[in-house]
């Protein structure tokens, strides 16, 4: 708790084969990026000592309250998200956490919608499949609301099924937006025995952030969003030498049946850490300090994924397109479940560093401005503003 109470303060203070793909941004017909626009869902300056959601909303396309049959709502659907990263069917009886605050009160309904449009097995309380907690592990959810973290909520449980559609979820939800809550829900989340744990929110660096690092123990996938302000707008707890930073693409469909192209987004945030000591399996030279991102998947509003939410955001619910890295991190963290369970002492951030030909190697775009460096600048090998690339199945998440 002091370590928790520390971190406070310093805000207060301061393998499957993978399908042929091309790194590159050809724009796909009436999928430009000009012709979109997203806004972010969550209160982006929330104040001291809390965190703010990475959801990407897009404000183009209007909210669908029902799809008539035979039609698919907009946006990606798990068989994009499994075709696009290589994705083998597994991870039956592995949880995945999801950690967000406040009471998304349709959390499940609005799950079961999600996966009956897509024909997942489902995935309820009464299979066991679906489990939902406050940060002290009991089931009276928090009393406030909101409809923005409504929204991200959704948005992660609904990429956590389409990335593991066998994966058990366990639902966290703390108190309010405070880190304090947001960390005694992680921990929780690990006592409920998750080894997958998604963190799709966060604040600018801050100092004394690394005394909260603790929360993060061995043994454990923790994955985080790297933020939607691009370079070098880092934000914690991505920053954390512990964390898989996830950082975001644009994903799109190739001509090709099973094609699709992948370049950096340039919404995704990435940058030296201010306060974080380089993890050891980091080698980069461009930063003194741990360099984030770690690896990266499909962040970019214009090509996210098709949500579903019947908490109305701006007077609308139904379905949604979604994108930001608050998709990348419960995509990522989904993923490492399929992957297999960590080993007891391991931190799995380090495993892409060990099986980079296990990635897409993302080469073109970029997310900011730096001198052409390859801290902003998609480049062959690691780069910033997607890591050791995206996920070509799942053997770069393992040991």
């Amino acid at each position: 708790m002091a370590l928790i109470a520390s971190l406070v303060l310093g805000l207060t203070g301061t393998a499957t084969a993978a399908p042929a793909r091309l790194a590159d941004r050809t724009p796909q017909p009436n999928a430009g990026p000009e012709a979109v626009t997203a806004r972010q869902v969550c209160n982006p300056s929330p104040g001291r000592g809390r965190a703010s959601c990475m959801a990407m909303l897009r404000t183009d396309l209007p909210a669908v309250r029902s799809v008539q049959p035979g039609i698919q709502p907009s946006g990606y659907h798990p068989s994009d998200i499994q075709t696009a990263y290589g994705l083998p069917r597994s991870g039956a009886g592995r949880t995945v956490a999801i950690v967000n605050p406040y009471n998304n009160r349709t959390a499940e309904s609005d799950l079961a919608v999600y996966r009956r449009q897509f024909n997942l097995p489902p995935c309820t309380t009464a299979n066991g499949c679906f489990r939902r907690i406050n940060q002290n592990g009991g089931t009276t959810p928090p009393t406030g609301t909101d409809p923005g973290w409504a929204l991200e909520t959704s948005l992660d449980l609904d990429a956590v099924s389409a990335a593991c559609p066998d994966c058990k979820i366990l639902l966290v939800q703390a108190t309010d937006a405070y880190f304090s809550n947001l960390f005694t829900a992680i921990r929780q989340a690990v006592t409920q025995g998750a080894r997958y744990v998604s963190m799709s929110w966060g604040a600018p660096e801050f100092s004394g952030e690394a005394g909260g690092d603790s929360v993060f123990t061995p043994g454990v996938a923790f994955v985080a969003a790297s933020g939607d302000s691009g370079y070098p707008n880092l934000i914690y707890p991505a920053a954390s030498r512990y964390v898989t930073a996830a950082g975001g693409t644009t994903l799109r469909k190739l001509p090709a049946p099973t094609g699709f192209t992948e370049s950096a987004w340039s919404g995704g945030g990435s940058g030296c850490s201010l306060y974080e000591s380089k993890p050891p399996f980091q080698h980069d030279a461009g930063c003194a300090r741990r360099t984030a991102v770690d690896i990266s998947a499909d962040a970019d509003p214009a090509t996210g994924l098709a949500v579903y939410d019947s908490t109305p955001v701006s007077g609308s619910s139904g379905w949604w397109v979604v994108g930001g890295t608050s998709l990348s991190s419960p995509l990522i963290a989904a993923m490492y479940a399929v992957a297999g369970t960590p080993g007891p002492a391991d931190r799995p951030n380090s495993y892409p560093y060990a099986h980079p030909h296990a990635f897409h190697d993302i080469a073109r775009g970029s997310n900011g401005s730096c001198g052409g460096s390859y801290l902003c600048v998609a480049r062959p090998g690691y780069d910033g503003p997607t890591g050791i690339g995206s996920p070509a199945g799942v053997a770069g998440l393992r040991p």
